[in-house]
């Protein structure tokens, strides 16, 4: 849940407020469209190939309105106050990068969709952060995530779909160990994933970034899976968010291999760069976010549809004999 002390609103004052289509509109994979709500004049959802992909209100950049974006936004609200550098696989109409923009003054995000026309109409239909605030880059997920320099981002997010299933190649023990590379010591990785009775896809991918993260990830409270209680309990279809903390240094991190791509700044000099200092900032904290928390907890429990959260041994029973996809 958003820290409302830190809200700001941005100064609409000279913007005109673009003209946005009546009807569906082609995009490189299909098509996208846009429907009012017809209850609030400021909000849209956007649909893209028919699915719902964003519901943004476009006179309030810190609006969520999806349930499993506010358990993520709940998470993140744990990294320490100030702005964050975050990278977001499956960008569609951006609700969360507007959001922690939005909370977080000075962030320094990336947006990454393999739909290039998709990335070009929501620039101009919705009122997004400019670069280097938002950059918005058309690529693939997983080489987009291999490109980060190491240990440079505070948060990762994975909400890409194809159809209604998470693209192979963002799955399993291979996509989690990259997400663990791209982190800094206490950084963040989500992960969206839509599952159904018996949960089989949440259970293999805990289990993919228990192997990544370290095998003490759920007890030290650092691996847990948010979702509203009756998915968890597999009663029906739903959202179940995994989330996982980069470990530090000294408590004995798996090693992943070096990878000697650009900084995400240098692989698109047209959209600037990150500030020097951020780019300098070594961080090894002390104490590393706490996804078992009462303070996630409570954030979670005062949601408008309030969510659950499992870790520690609650976690490693919810898993079982699992194994990960490799």
């Amino acid at each position: 849940m958003a820290r409302r002390s830190r809200h700001r609103r941005h100064d609409r004052s000279s913007r005109t407020a673009p003209t946005l289509p009546a009807d569906e509109v082609p995009i490189d994979t299909g098509t996208a469209r846009i429907e009012p709500d017809p209850d609030h004049s400021s909000r849209v959802t956007l649909h893209v190939n028919g699915v719902p992909s964003s519901c943004l209100d476009l006179d309030d950049p810190g609006f969520l309105a999806f349930e499993y974006l506010q358990q993520m936004a709940a998470v993140v609200d744990l990294l320490p106050a100030g702005p964050v550098r975050a990278v977001h696989l499956g960008a569609a109409g951006c609700a969360l990068p507007r959001q922690i923009d939005h909370v977080r003054p000075g962030s320094r995000q990336i947006g990454v969709d393999v739909d290039a026309r998709l990335l070009a109409l929501v620039r101009e239909w919705f009122d997004l952060p400019r670069s280097p605030a938002l950059r918005l880059r058309a690529q693939d997920g997983g080489q987009a995530l291999d490109g980060l320099t190491p240990g440079l981002a505070d948060v990762v997010v994975r909400d890409a779909f194809d159809g209604d299933r998470t693209p192979a190649h963002l799955v399993g023990e291979r996509f989690a160990d990259a997400c663990r590379r791209a982190l800094r010591p206490g950084g963040v990785a989500l992960a969206n994933c839509a599952d159904r009775p018996p949960l089989t896809t949440t259970r293999a991918e805990v289990a993919a970034f228990a192997e990544a993260f370290g095998p003490d990830a759920a007890a030290e409270h650092r691996l847990a899976v948010v979702a509203e209680p009756a998915v968890l309990k597999g009663r029906r279809y739903g959202n179940v968010v995994v989330a996982a903390v980069a470990p530090s240094p000294r408590r004995g991190a798996t090693g992943g291999r070096e990878s000697g791509a650009a900084r995400p700044e240098e692989a698109d000099d047209a959209d600037g760069a990150v500030d020097s200092a951020a780019d300098s900032d070594d961080r090894h904290p002390d104490t590393l976010p706490d996804l078992g928390s009462a303070t996630l907890g409570r954030a979670l429990r005062s949601l408008a549809v309030p969510a659950q959260v499992l870790t520690g041994p609650a976690l490693e029973r919810f898993v079982g004999t699992t194994t990960s996809p490799r």
